[in-house]
């Protein structure tokens, strides 16, 4: 709500910069954002070159003077997060509001953080090790050998 109201002055989740996928049947919801990958799939398929690196806030940019609206970001980001806002006619991604995300200071349940790729990688490792070392714990208990 906080990132479509900052933007767009209006609440409405389909003119967010952060959009959140639901299974409702497993009870998961994701939010899908910008992840401003370092060689984002976005500016290079851009045939006016509206998308580039702003180095200062390491972040990807749109430069909607030249923008031309033909949403071939969205069709090649991998993570959907390019969008196309029909209301406003144009792409619309996460443009970490300038390196404080309101979403993250908003947030009323604590469920988004904006934390650097590599802290994330370590904490992805140590799950992926947790998970592991759980599974080999279960395997010998049941006498099963990997």
């Amino acid at each position: 709500m906080i990132c479509s109201l900052s933007h767009e002055g209006e609440i409405s989740p389909l003119r967010s910069r952060i959009g959140v996928v639901k299974w409702e049947s497993e009870g998961l919801s994701f939010p899908m954002n910008c992840r401003q990958c370092d060689d984002a799939p976005c500016a290079v398929v851009c045939p006016v070159k509206a998308i580039s690196r702003d180095e200062n806030l390491n972040r990807v940019m749109v430069d909607y003077a030249r923008c031309i609206g033909c949403r071939s970001c969205v069709t090649a980001c991998p993570f959907g997060g390019m969008s196309f806002d029909t209301s406003g006619g144009r792409i619309i991604k996460c443009d970490l509001c300038d390196g404080d995300p309101l979403c993250v200071r908003f947030c009323a349940y604590g469920a988004l953080r904006y934390i650097d790729a590599g802290e994330m990688n370590t904490r992805n490792r140590k799950a992926a090790a947790l998970r592991l070392a759980k599974s080999t714990k279960k395997s010998m208990n049941n006498g099963t050998m990997l």
